[in-house]
């Protein structure tokens, strides 16, 4: 976005916010660590902006932005995967009283999830983006993006079931 005029820079940035907000959310479990990841995607962003040589492209690179920052938070903590167990609470603030149980269930589910299980799965599934943005966004094959969504949508079916046996075996 070299060139482009400041104002219009973050305007654009602006419009992506949410999505990274709900993407972040779902990423670090709790909507204090999500707002940080988001401030600093977006201050490196406005840092770099003129690495950005697609601006078609400003969500993809936002996204990657974002992972980037959320694995280097992780392995500078040393933890293989985040529980997101708060997270249920906040999601089910926001839903009706007769779907919360529901959606407590489908948190829990998610939070079995490995850390790359559960990217793959928000980022298609949440955000909507095709399997080769995926690829692009975790700088993995697109192959790896299908095996990783077919694994998670079995585990969460089956954990959804009750049927942990079958999660644990399908996931591994």
């Amino acid at each position: 976005m070299a060139g482009k005029h400041p104002d219009a820079l973050i305007r654009a940035l602006l419009a992506h916010v949410p999505g990274l907000r709900r993407y972040a959310a779902a990423l670090a479990g709790n909507a204090a660590d999500a707002d940080d990841l988001v401030q600093d995607c977006i201050e490196r962003a406005l840092a770099r902006h003129d690495s950005l040589r697609e601006p078609d492209s400003l969500g993809r690179w936002l996204r990657t932005i974002l992972h980037n920052l959320y694995v280097t938070k992780l392995r500078r903590r040393g933890a293989a995967s985040v529980p997101i167990e708060d997270f249920a609470e906040d999601l089910a603030l926001s839903v009706p009283p007769e779907d919360q149980g529901q959606i407590r269930d489908l948190v829990r589910a998610l939070s079995t999830l490995s850390v790359e299980h559960r990217q793959v799965l928000l980022l298609i599934s949440l955000e909507g983006l095709s399997y080769r943005e995926v690829a692009e966004v975790l700088d993995i094959p697109i192959g790896t993006v299908m095996s990783r969504l077919a694994r998670a949508r079995e585990r969460l079916r089956a954990m959804l079931e009750g049927d942990e046996d079958r999660a644990v075996r399908r996931i591994t």
